[in-house]
């Protein structure tokens, strides 16, 4: 049983994203510190695989999507089983493509809450007044 009261959202996708993250920052610094402009390009490059890999994990399951998850799912062992289908209000997964209205004007199919509106869920312009 976990220690924590609350979902942090601690996941593979993330912690994998910020171990690389840190090297590519420590090797823009080492750059910086050194002033060689090769060395920043290739910490920059490093930062830049980081936001890759966290992303292609979260599409792989790996990450979570917004919003808090049941207490069953908080452990790092748990994949999400929802990331196929793409996360309602989920910038990653509509970079994707998934999500979105299929060609027939269907909705592709997304497990939300009971609450949540489905991605391309049309809003009445009146709740914009």
């Amino acid at each position: 049983m976990s220690a924590h009261l609350y979902d942090e959202g601690h996941t593979i996708a993330g912690w994998t994203g910020f171990g690389i993250a840190t090297a590519g920052t420590g090797l823009v610094g080492l750059g910086i510190c050194t002033t060689s402009l090769p060395v920043v390009a290739g910490g920059l490059v490093v930062l830049a695989l980081s936001l890759l890999t966290t992303w292609f994990l979260h599409l792989a399951g790996w990450g979570k999507p917004p919003g808090g998850r049941p207490r069953d799912q908080w452990s790092l062992r748990v994949r999400d089983s929802a990331a196929r289908a793409g996360h309602p209000g989920c910038v990653g997964c509509r970079l994707a493509g998934r999500g979105r209205l299929r060609t027939d004007g269907q909705t592709a199919a997304i497990a939300t809450a009971a609450d949540e509106p489905v991605v391309g869920e049309s809003i009445p312009l009146s709740s914009f007044e």
